[in-house]
Parts: structure tokens; C-alpha cells; sequence
């Protein structure tokens, strides 16, 4: 079993002390976003495979890190950095930080632990075209030899992102597009003619329909990956979460509307104000990230020992 930890949230850098309890603990519970079912999922090393950490701040998540490896556990890193301003990205790490991270990750583990994210690329007067090429090229030149892939993916606009992008943009001045596809598609081959020139590969998320030269289809979990790393075979059928994703079957454990860092562009946050709230209310020892509403958790009375209810991930 491969556990996500998390492409709702950003467990490394919020809360990492409740993952590291749940890991010493063997297990921990979700609620399921569509049907509030309550799982408990284990997370013994004898149960997981390994770990795919999501993050656009690995800093504070460092120090655990090899406490994760001495208890056998592999693990991949998939590490967004962007370096776009504050109107776009609230509350995220230095994009100078976030690189030295991710370098000393490559160091201490190997260049196939870390897979750099830019994503999601958003469109806008701050962001136009030309930004997304020198941004890309420079941050391409300081991670070269440090990572082998990038994951790159155009922003969806979904009702909540688009919600969330008109009410930034009126509050901090600023324009956005969801430009057409002959565009898109001239950005995309632009980056992975720069990612080549480094010697990284890019790859597309969720974006088969963006697929150019030079690019392919991205496996954010990638039994391949994790086999490399874990100098061993790891099997999984490939089951994305939704019809375009390519990657493998894997457990999510995190949970949305959770993730402070402020991204208006993000799908997995629906009400900013609802997230700093319960960031501050959270408890690093309880057995959820957050715990479900009491007719919710009533359900979850009869759960017994050792007894395990695993559903399929259907975002």
C-alpha cells in the first residue's frame, strides 16, 4: 500500500507532528469527503510501501525525515516550488529556501527521492506568458542535477477556483485568463524544451490534452519511482483520482480545506477563512488530522482492535 500524505493538504509543513504520531502509533483514521465514511488506515511498516510526501515547504518537516528512514520506511517527495508573488501565493516559503531544500534532499537521499512541482501555472498580469519562462528557466538552472522530473499542470478552473481567483484579483488589483489551447500548448512546449536543456524531465498532471514533445504523462505516484528508491519491486494497479490522472493506486490521509499557505489558485480549498480556523484548532495527537463532527464520529464506535476499512480514492 502507498500512502499520500497529502495532495489535499500539506502535511510536511502544517502538520508533521501529527503524522510522525500516527506513524509511531501504526495507524490513523479518515473520513471519506463524499460519503463522510470513517477508514482506519494502518500505517505499520509491514502494511506501506511507501510514503509520497506533497509540499511547497519541506524545511520544517526536515529533521523527521530521517527518523522516517531508520524505521524503514521509503519515501518521494513531491515538492511544488513556483516562486510567484504574494497576491498568488499568501503564505508560501522563499522559492530560494524551498530550492537549498530540495537540494539538500537530493543530497542526503538521492535525486530520485524529490520530484520539483511547478504547478499549477496560472495566467495573469502578474504572471503572464514571459514570466512563466524565465521563472521556469531559472529555478529549471538552480535545481539541475538535483531532480530528474518536473510535473508541471495549467491551472483547472473549477467554480471554487474561479471564485476564489475573481475575489484576489479584486482585492490585490490584478487580472487573470484561462487562455485557449494554441496558447497553452506554445507554453508548455517552451518549458520542456528548457527542462531538456537541464536534463530534467517534464511531465503533465492530469493534462493529457497538453501532451507536446519533449513532455509526457505524469505519475505523481509512480510505482517506478518508488521501486528505484526502495531498490525493490512495488506493485500497485494504476488507478488515478480521477479519469485523466495517471498515477498509481495510493491511500490519501489528509483532508481539505486545511492547508494555510494561501494559494488562490488551489482546488482543494474552498473557504480561506474556514482553513486558518481550523489550522489553529488542530490537535497533533488526535487520531483524524481533524476530527468529524460528533453524528459523524458516532459511527465510528463500533471500530474494534486491529479492524480495517480501506476505501478507494475517488476525488
Amino acid at each position: 500500500m502507498i500512502i499520500s500524505a497529502s495532495y489535499k493538504t500539506d502535511i510536511p509543513t502544517f502538520y508533521g507532528e501529527w503524522f510522525m504520531n500516527r506513524l509511531r502509533h501504526g495507524y490513523c483514521k479518515v473520513v471519506n469527503a463524499y460519503n463522510k465514511k470513517i477508514s482506519r488506515v494502518p500505517l505499520d511498516r509491514e502494511s506501506v510501501d511507501a510514503i509520497v510526501f506533497w509540499t511547497k515547504n519541506i524545511g520544517p518537516f526536515l529533521k523527521q525525515l530521517p527518523e522516517i528512514r531508520s524505521l524503514g520506511y521509503p519515501f518521494v517527495v513531491q515538492h511544488t516550488i513556483n516562486n510567484y508573488p504574494r497576491a498568488l501565493e499568501t503564505s508560501v516559503v522563499d522559492a530560494d529556501r524551498a530550492v537549498t531544500h530540495v537540494q539538500s534532499i537530493s543530497h542526503e537521499y538521492g535525486v530520485s527521492v524529490c520530484v520539483w512541482r511547478y504547478d499549477t501555472i496560472v495566467f495573469s498580469s502578474l504572471t503572464p506568458f514571459d514570466y512563466h519562462l524565465a521563472n521556469f528557466a531559472d529555478l529549471a538552472t538552480k535545481l539541475s542535477g538535483y531532480v530528474d522530473e518536473v510535473v508541471i499542470s495549467i491551472a483547472h478552473v473549477y467554480k471554487k477556483t474561479k471564485r476564489n481567483l475573481d475575489s484576489a484579483a479584486r482585492e490585490l488589483g490584478f487580472s487573470w485568463a484561462d487562455p485557449d489551447m494554441k496558447v497553452k500548448k506554445k507554453l508548455v512546449s517552451a518549458l520542456a524544451d528548457i527542462a531538456d536543456s537541464q536534463k530534467i524531465q517534464l511531465t503533465i498532471c492530469s493534462q493529457p490534452e497538453l501532451i507536446v514533445a519533449g513532455a509526457s504523462v505524469a505519475r505523481c505516484v509512480d510505482v517506478d519511482r518508488i521501486s528505484r528508491v526502495t531498490s525493490r519491486d512495488v506493485s500497485a494497479r494504476l488507478k488515478g483520482n480521477r479519469k485523466e490522472c495517471g498515477c498509481y493506486h495510493s491511500i490519501d490521509i489528509g483532508e481539505y480545506d486545511t492547508c494555510p499557505h494561501g494559494c488562490v489558485y488551489c482546488y482543494a480549498v474552498q473557504n480561506p477563512e474556514l482553513v486558518l480556523e481550523r489550522y489553529k484548532r488542530h490537535d497533533p495527537t488526535s487520531e483524524f488530522l481533524f476530527p468529524p463532527p460528533p453524528s459523524i464520529l458516532a459511527r465510528d464506535e463500533g471500530t474494534q482492535g486491529d479492524q480495517l476499512t480501506l476505501f478507494p480514492i475517488i476525488d
